[in-house]
């Protein structure tokens, strides 16, 4: 191994040393009881809880997954996607944040988002918490396995390590901190994970441009390659049969610039839809210290995503007209970032930047197992098969669930030509469609019951699995990404079920029109009080 390869190893393996750190330090707090390992005590400030809710959110695919789309296929798949990301995280922190974080408290003090829809609709028999449950544990499998196959690739890109092996290596590694100090040093690691993210895509982006000779010289390589800087039209590069790049007397080959018409824009903006129902992000919501902070918070989220979405864009971009045929499958272009890393910075500085990549894929793959166990353990566990079982058993029975996703993870990331953003795609999709309209309406519809959340809950989930395998293949309008029409008709479920049936109870109908009126200030002085 040369010593530039050693000083990239001693960098990254200095950002995993501090991170042990941080979990061995909330350890003793974690496992309190099983609100501090699952929720952190409701105790997040604004900055960790922006920070962690945005890091766990973007995963490897911001680093890797997005680059390598603009890198491929240009500009306009990537940033009319980075578009309705940003619009999504700014009206789920608008429109659910505050909400959620005082209903949850007064729906008996839900710590997952399977209790919260239980609880709201007083839904004793948890079934609405039984099928959120396996909803969750099914689509963070897949999201996990995203994770590791961005593990296994940076490594194999790096340093030629086996990809299988590091893939394997990175996947125990993060499962290991997890499992040690829960939710508050996953959180905490995720705050310095989202600081390490945004430096590493900013200084990319700029050494990117200064090394090409700036914004205009990459205008100029880019508008050769046709519909590539084009908003509503899209490169086509010539595949061979293995889907590689055809080269034509040393000439990358494209066709005809595909058209980028309202369906394809519709199918990128629809990724904003996602975030109203993603539990990674939610969840930070209901772990809040103050509803009051949320608002900061807010800012916080948005002001990172922005920048980290058009970097991310950006060195795509400028990574197409600085090594314009390095990659020759969209699959290997995800490699762009590292590439670029490693070719414009000091060796221990570009282990320090694409330890960014660690750091994205794991405050990622943290938050997807510790989610995941806290829906199996608290609600399958607990709510259904042993109701007086103790908090430690509770806590074991998450850890165990910890252990099935991390090897269905490694079953999936085990294919080294799949896509981080094809996998991620689909979970977002499941998660969006699923809990997504079923969260908007459970906070702003006082006539919402239990059987449209259970209609609405099932339908998304159906409609992205059908959509996706069977009509969205038919091409043309049926080629929109499956969560727009998923969302929509999970939407129209819940609407017209909750018409069709018994409107919902007195009691549940008091707790809605009261449950803005929570005030955490106020608990925490009665608390404070209760304890002197």
């Amino acid at each position: 191994m040369e010593s530039n390869d050693i000083q990239v190893l001693v960098a990254m393996f200095l950002y995993l040393v501090v991170t042990i750190v941080i979990s061995v330090w909330y350890a003793k707090r974690a496992n309190t009881n099983s609100d501090e390992y699952f929720l952190g005590g409701r105790s997040l400030g604004p900055w960790i809880t922006a920070m962690s809710a945005e890091a766990s959110d973007m995963s490897g695919w911001l680093l890797m997954g997005l680059p390598g789309v603009a890198y491929f296929f240009g500009a306009s798949d990537a940033v009319w996607t980075a578009i309705g990301l940003l619009a999504g995280t700014y009206l789920s922190w608008k429109l659910v944040a505050v909400r959620l974080r005082k209903y949850s408290t007064v729906a008996d003090n839900a710590i997952t988002l399977p209790d919260f829809f239980s609880n709201r609709f007083h839904d004793n028999k948890r079934i609405l918490m039984s099928i959120a449950a396996f909803i969750i544990l099914f689509f963070f499998s897949i999201y996990v396995g995203s994770c590791f196959v961005t593990c296994g690739k940076l490594f194999n890109a790096l340093f030629g390590f086996d990809y299988v092996s590091m893939m394997i290596v990175g996947a125990i590694f993060v499962f290991v901190y997890t499992l040690i100090g829960g939710f508050l040093a996953e959180s905490t690691t995720d705050f310095m994970q989202g600081i390490l993210m945004i430096f590493a895509l900013v200084i990319v982006t700029v050494g990117g441009l200064i090394y090409v000779g700036g914004f205009d010289n990459v205008v100029a390589n880019l508008k050769e390659i046709p519909g590539f800087l084009s908003l509503t039209s899209i490169a086509n590069p010539t595949l061979d049969a293995k889907g590689v790049q055809e080269v034509v007397k040393g000439v990358l080959s494209y066709g005809d610039p595909g058209t980028y018409g309202i369906i394809s824009i519709l199918s990128c903006l629809a990724w904003g839809l996602g975030y109203f129902g993603m539990p990674h992000v939610v969840l930070r919501f209901m772990a809040s210290r103050s509803t009051k902070e949320l608002p900061k918070s807010r800012r916080i989220a948005v002001t990172w995503c922005a920048i980290s979405l058009f970097s991310a864009v950006a060195i795509g971009l400028i990574g197409k007209a600085m090594l314009p045929d390095m990659f020759l499958t969209a699959a290997s272009a995800e490699s762009i970032f590292i590439t670029m890393s490693t070719l414009l910075l000091p060796p221990f500085v570009a282990g320090i930047v694409v330890s960014g990549i660690l750091a994205a894929t794991m405050s990622s793959s943290d938050s997807y197992m510790l989610i995941a166990s806290s829906a199996i353990a608290k609600n399958f566990y607990l709510g259904l098969f042993k109701k007086d079982a103790t908090d430690k058993q509770v806590m074991w029975a998450g850890r165990i669930t910890m252990v099935v996703l991390l090897i269905l993870g490694i079953w999936i990331a085990a294919d080294q030509n799949s896509s981080i953003f094809s996998i991620v795609a689909y979970a977002w999709a499941g998660f969006g469609a699923c809990f997504g309209p079923l969260m908007i309406a459970s906070l702003y519809w006082r006539r919402v019951n239990f059987q449209g959340a259970l209609a609405g809950m099932i339908t998304g989930g159906v409609a992205v699995v059908v959509w996706r395998l069977l009509i969205k293949p038919l091409g043309g309008v049926f080629g929109v990404y499956e969560l727009l029409p998923a969302f929509i008709l999970a939407s129209l479920a819940i609407i017209i079920v909750s018409l069709l049936t018994t409107p919902p109870s007195e009691e549940i109908c008091k707790e809605f029109d009261t449950y803005m009126d929570y005030d955490d200030a106020v608990e925490r002085e009665v608390s404070t009080e209760a304890v002197a």
